[in-house]
Formats: structure tokens, sequence, C-alpha cells
């Protein structure tokens, strides 16, 4: 068994037949003191947990993530307010920062994989950089300890997968359908079969996301998927009902998720 948090948590839900719940939540929101003790309450119940990394130009994120980013942005988040954040948060599971690219290049690339392998980042899904966009940040990356997470969009045609999912590691997070981020009413009717071609193309796990907001949708997923990512209809329930209304969606979620045997 490899010795990166990635890999012992997806060897371990194999291990126990389970399906990882991935829930998102944006660093900062809706204040430093609530998003702190929304980590936590997500540990509890979680496999994997995303942060979003507050930038000021969100393109690939619908109305609920900008409304959260902004609001974190207003209260003087950053990316290295972000790392801090996480470090006190001490969360026992493992981590994904979850970024546009421009605020990892303010920061410096080598310097950012530095401090965030010092504090047990375990992966880094950058939004905007497709297989092969930046070679120099790919290979960085690709030096450290920590994972590049790809995101693949549903539309990728078969003969591209290979490409799209280059330099993957830890696991691959497939996009539930077309558009921005935010919770929806229905999943792409295709959505199996987009988690078919991706599985004939890569061997790591698959985690869908984008969309996701209810119980019965988690459940679908979590039949063909190796994870679930809930992340707008999370962000917001921690608005409206703040951390104990996050912390009853993400164990609903979870139950949901539980009731179906992991895909192995």
């Amino acid at each position: 068994m490899s010795d990166h948090p990635l890999a012992r948590s997806w060897a371990a839900l194999r291990t126990d037949s389970r399906t990882a719940l991935i829930p998102y939540l944006t660093a900062g929101y809706p204040t430093w003191e609530v998003s702190l003790a929304a980590l936590r309450a997500a540990a509890e119940v979680s496999d994997i947990i995303e942060v979003g990394v507050p930038f000021s130009d969100p393109l690939a994120d619908g109305p609920t993530i900008q409304r959260s980013t902004f609001e974190a942005l207003r209260q003087g988040m950053t990316l290295p307010r972000t790392l801090a954040l996480i470090a006190e948060a001490h969360l026992e599971r493992p981590v994904v920062v979850f970024s546009y690219l421009n605020p990892i290049l303010r920061y410096g690339v080598e310097r950012f994989l530095r401090d965030a392998a010092s504090i047990g980042v375990a992966g880094l899904l950058l939004t905007d950089l497709p297989a092969g966009a930046d070679p120099a940040v790919e290979a960085a990356v690709g030096g450290s300890p920590i994972d590049l997470i790809r995101l693949v969009a549903p539309t990728t045609r078969a003969e591209r997968l290979r490409a799209a999912v280059q330099g993957a590691g830890g696991f691959i997070y497939l996009v539930a359908r077309l558009g921005v981020t935010g919770a929806s009413t229905a999943l792409a009717a295709d959505l199996p079969g987009s988690v078919a071609r991706l599985r004939e193309a890569t061997a790591l796990p698959i985690a869908v996301g984008f969309g996701i907001s209810t119980a019965d949708q988690a459940r679908t997923v979590a039949r063909i998927a190796d994870g679930v990512v809930v992340g707008s209809a999370l962000v917001d329930v921690l608005g409206s009902g703040g951390v104990d209304g996050a912390g009853r969606f993400l164990r609903g979620l979870r139950e949901a998720v539980d009731t179906v045997e992991a895909v192995r």
C-alpha cells in the first residue's frame, strides 16, 4: 500500500466496500471561525475534504460558490490564510486544495507545494489547468508529495481521455454535467457512460461532482463511481443553517452513500 494519504484512504474504502464522501467548502466562508468549525464537522463524516481558495475571477463556479468566494475575499481571505486555516483545523482526513492557477502562481508554485505539503495537504486540483496547458507547473506538482487531481468533462471524447488524465494522481474528478458549479435537479443522462469511458482510460478512483444536491443523487452516483463530491449545496446549507445545518446535511448524504456497496 502506498504511503500517500489519498492512496491509503481509497485502499481503506475498497476494503470496506464503501464509497467516498467528499465535501467542498470555501475557505473563510462565511467567516473564519464558522469555516474552521465547518471543516471540522465535515471531517467527522467524510473521507476526503476539498478546500476552495477564494479567487476574484471564479469563471468555472456558479452563483453559490461565487457568492461564498466574494464574501471570503471581502473578509480578507487569501491563499496564505487558506493554508493557515487548514493547518489550524488539524483535519484527520486527506485535504485537497481546490484553486484556480493564478493564486498559486502569485504565491509561487514551489513555495506553495512546500508549504502545503508541510501541513499535510494531499492533493491539488487546479480548475483552469487542463493536461498539457503548463508543463512546468505540472512537472513541479508531479515532483512533489502532492497529487495533481485532474478535472474531466463528460463530453471528453474517448480517444482524448488518456491525454486528459495524463500526470494525474489521487483520483479523477469527473464533472457530472456541463456548465458551472451549482446544485441541480437532475444528473446528466449519460453519466454512467461517462464513468465507464473514463475507467477505460485510468486505473485511478473516479469521484463525480458538480450539481449533486440531494441524498437520492448521491446514492445514484455512489452506484457507479468511487466518490461523491458535494459543494454548492453544502455551501448553501452552511450559509443558511450554519455548522449544525451543514452537519445534518452531510450526515444525510453519508447515510445515502453508505446504502450502496462501493464500486470495485
